[in-house]
């Protein structure tokens, strides 16, 4: 039954994230048909094939689309919406185990620091610029998951790690990191402008090459976050309960933590610091298909990355493209306060 609501559910909205890319390739300032966007797309496609010298990727679509229309959805549109499926699913599938994880209804994958230890890492870099591979996101990717360690080595004592302590070393830690950031940000000189729009959150300048970094690091943590989803819903009844019911507790939150914190910082390290993606999105998923973990995280994932190719679409339409965490924020705070208004947010 769990796993029949799953694929209905999963598959419904990979099919409405697919058609909410492919309306978002037709909009911008070039116009170009859903029939063009198609095209490109199928002549992009590639399938492994056995031929004489082994295995090669063979391109099966060859139609015949102007050049320039091949480079702008090809080149410039389609990256940017497959980074934003891939940060939106990886901040919507962190937020909804930091929400059982913690118990808590307000966490989010930023609650232990990562989002701020990675804007320390970006504006590091863009304050004081090194030549290194990958660089920004390299800074921001290993500075997340320092702040994620940091936390982690203070809140665990005797090797056991109390959530509310982890929670409390968490918030004490965004605290001095943001005090580092705006240290740093006073000394930026000429990056202020560059800081300020990484830490705003945004996709624009995305590459396949950012595409191919974060995609395999989400792809593979999100196969072992479901794995522990039963173990995410035996938590939810308390670390005693959990223990009784053959759940290695502080193993389990280890696996949990470390997961989704390298998550997160897969996805902030390629597009700045994105808010609200991660807290109202597991809400709402939860709202519609219930608490359990099982079907919530990849349903969360899912939506996270539609709501997030949807909001970027609307970030770069206007007369003067913005950031999209931006949009996230000016329609994630108002919905959530409904929802608190409503009392649809509760105790989970």
């Amino acid at each position: 039954m769990v796993l029949r609501r799953t694929v209905a559910w999963s598959a419904g909205l990979a099919g409405l994230l697919v058609g909410v890319a492919l309306g978002s390739a037709t909009l911008g300032y070039a116009d170009i048909g859903p029939l063009s966007v198609a095209r490109v797309v199928l002549n992009d496609l590639a399938v492994p094939s056995v031929g004489a010298s082994g295995l090669v990727w063979v391109r099966p679509f060859s139609f015949e689309v102007p050049q320039t229309t091949e480079t702008i959805v090809g080149r410039i549109r389609l990256p940017r919406i497959a980074l934003g499926a891939v940060v939106g699913f990886a901040l919507a599938l962190a937020g909804a185990v930091m929400q059982g994880f913690f118990r808590n209804p307000m966490a989010d994958p930023s609650i232990i620091g990562v989002s701020t230890g990675a804007a320390v890492g970006a504006v590091a870099f863009i304050v004081f610029p090194l030549s290194v591979p990958f660089g920004l996101p390299a800074f921001a990717f290993v500075g997340a998951l320092i702040a994620a360690f940091g936390v982690y080595l203070v809140a665990t004592e005797g090797g056991r790690t109390p959530v509310a302590t982890l929670l409390l070393a968490g918030v004490a830690v965004q605290a001095f990191l943001g005090a580092v950031i705006s240290f740093m940000l006073l000394h930026a000189g000429d990056g202020l402008e560059t800081a300020v729009y990484w830490l705003m959150g945004h996709l624009q300048n995305s590459t396949w090459g950012r595409v191919r970094v974060a995609l395999p690091v989400v792809a593979v943590l999100f196969v072992v976050l479901l794995a522990y989803a039963r173990d995410l819903n035996v938590l939810l009844l308390g670390e005693e309960d959990a223990h009784t019911l053959g759940i290695e507790v502080e193993r389990t939150k280890r696996i949990l933590l470390a997961t989704s914190s390298v998550v997160t910082a897969a996805a902030v390290a390629v597009s700045g610091v994105i808010g609200f993606v991660g807290l109202i999105v597991p809400h709402m998923m939860r709202l519609v298909v219930g608490p359990d973990h099982r079907i919530l995280l990849p349903t969360s994932a899912l939506a996270g990355a539609t709501f997030l190719v949807a909001t970027d679409t609307v970030a770069r339409m206007g007369p003067a493209e913005m950031p999209v965490g931006i949009i996230t924020a000016a329609l994630g705070a108002p919905f959530f306060l409904y929802l608190l208004r409503n009392r649809e947010v509760h105790a989970l």
